[in-house]
């Protein structure tokens, strides 16, 4: 077995795997594994090629401070390349970006500055924009600029583009792939222009973004939209950009991308991200309207271990409409967490409150019903708690009994919607039962959740 000496040596020679259970239609799909880059994504193989380029023409050296915008993975990218030849990198990410991957770059030595995602170029807290004022404000800090930096699509061109021609012994037909800095693209693009000009190009891209317009229709919008698929997408092009082999664009709803990415996992066991999600669904789509056989090749990104509080969150799905459950016309279309499928988080009467604190921090939630012998017999809440400790920790182990409402004020599950509002004006959540029967729990957040799903 070889030993390698480095993680950066595992960048790279990621696997292709062919689809056996998804519908492809006439069509081949093969999935090629950017999510086994020890980052996590395609994203590494530009970080190592930046950095390492800016080396050699001694624009940097260790100990130097790097500094970027990044809206999805190229910031891990970079971060695991800082980390094993010594930099300090400073990373600008837009709000929307997940939890697990700030955390992620946080725990290998990133410095993290969120900003708005609700801003285009040229706005002074656009992530791109506001990651080049850092770097001229800050002594000897590098601007890496993926967006204008040419080693971003040289990456591809002599490295990724050759990888995949070779996996597929010489025999494929087209490529899916998204565009968010546009250096797999362009990098694709130029390799096989030369090298198999017949392979297709496709371009899967998010509702909202304007390339799918300018693909397809040859209309350059300046105004976008949002979405909320990471890492893809633009709304402008950037100065790297090379689409012109590019002939067919597919514009695909966060919905799609995210039951696509789920359906992966499903069917084919690969855990892929939010973008691998958009160009599975690009290249079903693609595979499905072909009237003769093609052998097609699309990336999976990235891994779906950044995703999981996201896209495989059933409740964080069902919260922004993705996922639907059936209606019943009454306060139980409002609750989240349904007790009856125990997911509802609760907590004993004789359980400590340790035991509540650890449970609401768990499930990021800031009130328990108190449940014995399937009968709810009170209710404990972040204030309850704090309350029954603030002048003695030790009475953290006494019994949630000893702290908790037990003067409960419910609403019947066939009450209107108006009778949430008194529930909230006085500070409370409200408690739905069906007669004797605990249904669940309905917040303030819940309640707007509902109203913004009925408008989209």
């Amino acid at each position: 077995m070889t030993i390698h000496h480095s993680v950066l040596e595992l960048i790279g020679q990621t696997p292709m795997v062919k689809a056996q259970h998804l519908d492809t239609g006439l069509c081949e799909l093969y999935l090629k594994l950017e999510c086994m880059n020890p980052g996590g994504s395609i994203k590494d193989r530009i970080g190592v090629s930046m950095i390492e380029a800016a080396e050699r023409a001694g624009k940097i050296a260790p100990g130097d401070t790097l500094v970027e915008g990044t809206a999805g993975n190229t910031g891990i990218g970079l971060a695991l390349v800082a980390q094993q030849k010594g930099y300090k990198l400073l990373l600008v990410v837009p709000d929307k970006m997940s939890r697990e991957k700030i955390f992620n770059l946080r725990a290998m030595g990133a410095e993290v500055v969120l900003t708005r995602s609700d801003v285009a170029k040229g706005h002074p807290e656009y992530y791109q924009d506001m990651a080049e004022r850092i770097a001229r404000e800050t002594p000897g800090a590098y601007f890496i600029n993926q967006f204008g930096n040419p080693d971003n699509p040289l990456a591809h061109e002599t490295g990724t583009g050759p990888e995949i021609w070779e996996q597929m012994g010489h025999d494929m037909d087209a490529i899916v792939f998204g565009c968010g800095s546009s250096g797999t693209m362009t990098g694709l693009s130029r390799f096989f222009e030369t090298a198999a000009p017949h392979v297709e190009l496709v371009l899967a891209d998010p509702v909202g973004s304007i390339l799918t317009q300018y693909i397809n229709e040859g209309v350059l919008s300046t105004k976008s939209g949002s979405w909320m698929v990471e890492g893809i997408g633009e709304d402008f092009l950037p100065s790297i950009s090379d689409f012109h082999r590019v002939k067919k664009a597919y514009a695909i709803s966060d919905k799609e991308s995210f039951m696509a990415g789920r359906e992966l996992l499903m069917k084919e066991g690969v855990l892929g991200g939010s973008s691998s999600g958009t160009l599975m669904a690009a290249a079903l789509k693609y595979c499905r309207e072909q009237t003769v056989p093609k052998k097609v090749v699309v990336f999976v990104c990235d891994t779906g271990n950044k995703y999981l509080s996201k896209m495989y969150n059933d409740y964080w799905m069902l919260d922004n409409g993705f996922l639907e459950r059936e209606a019943k016309g009454d306060l139980s279309d409002l609750i989240l967490r349904p007790y009856a499928k125990r997911d509802t988080v609760v907590v004993g009467p004789n359980d400590s409150l340790t035991v509540a604190y650890q449970r609401m921090k768990m499930y990021d939630v800031s009130q328990l019903p108190v449940m014995e012998d399937e009968k709810m017999v009170g209710i404990v809440d972040e204030s309850d708690v704090l309350m029954h400790v603030h002048t003695d920790q030790e009475r953290f182990k006494d019994l949630v009994s000893t702290a908790m409402v037990r003067d409960l004020e419910v609403l019947e599950v066939g009450a209107p919607m108006a009778a949430l509002m008194p529930v909230f004006d006085a500070g409370k959540v409200a408690i739905v039962m069906d007669g004797t029967r605990f249904l669940g729990l309905i917040t303030r957040i819940d309640l707007l959740n509902y109203l913004r799903r009925r408008v989209q």
